[in-house]
Parts: structure tokens; C-alpha cells; sequence
């Protein structure tokens, strides 16, 4: 089974020649930890607001 991890493992060998091979898997880990990181905060700031919030 492929995932990014095994995909970044063997990249680190080619950063000099072929450096998309680390780029790539990266950008989209970095992307899905943010986003996910992102969305669970805001949800969570949202539903602290509402269930605070006097108003």
C-alpha cells in the first residue's frame, strides 16, 4: 500500500536530481495537517462561541 510517508522515505535520495519526488507527497501532507488543523479549530472556536455567548 502506498502512502506519502513511503513515498517521501525514498525521495530523500533524489532531493538533488528529481526534488518533485519530495515535493509533491510533502505539499499534500502539509496541506491535509493544516486544513484538517484549520477546520477542527474553527468548529471548536465556533461551538465554544455559541454555547458562551450570552446573547
Amino acid at each position: 500500500m502506498t502512502t506519502w510517508g513511503r513515498m517521501l522515505y525514498p525521495a530523500q535520495d533524489y532531493l538533488d536530481s528529481a526534488p518533485h519526488m519530495a515535493v509533491f507527497p510533502g505539499a499534500a501532507i502539509f496541506l491535509t495537517v493544516w486544513s484538517s488543523n484549520f477546520l477542527n479549530i474553527n468548529c471548536i472556536g465556533d461551538g465554544l462561541q455559541d454555547n458562551l455567548d450570552a446573547n
